[in-house]
């Protein structure tokens, strides 16, 4: 299923894996509300598809919330896309992200 680097980090959230990579001075921004509505989905329903509220969907586009690697990944599989083009590094302080 996993291979073993990724099963060590599978409840690590994702921010937290960036900074164990040496990922300094960027903060996780994220195209969540972009590829949502490209699938045409509301904030509720992708909410409920990855089996969370609708307010952790709207605090994690609000860069609010930082998800667990899980949810990073059910939001990216719900929304037909890789986690690599779903978040992104900023160096803006994730405050670019509308």
């Amino acid at each position: 299923m996993f291979d073993t680097p990724l099963a060590l980090f599978y409840y690590i959230g994702v921010k937290f894996l960036l900074q164990l990579v040496n990922v300094e001075a960027y903060e996780l921004d994220n195209r969540i509300k972009e590829y949502r509505e490209k699938n045409s989905l509301s904030q509720g329903k992708l909410a409920e598809l990855c089996n969370v509220s609708r307010q952790t969907i709207n605090a994690i586009e609000n860069n609010k919330y930082d998800p667990s690697l899980q949810l990073a990944f059910d939001i990216a599989r719900n929304l037909n896309v890789v986690m690599e083009d779903l978040f992104i590094q900023s160096e803006n302080g994730g405050k670019g992200n509308g």
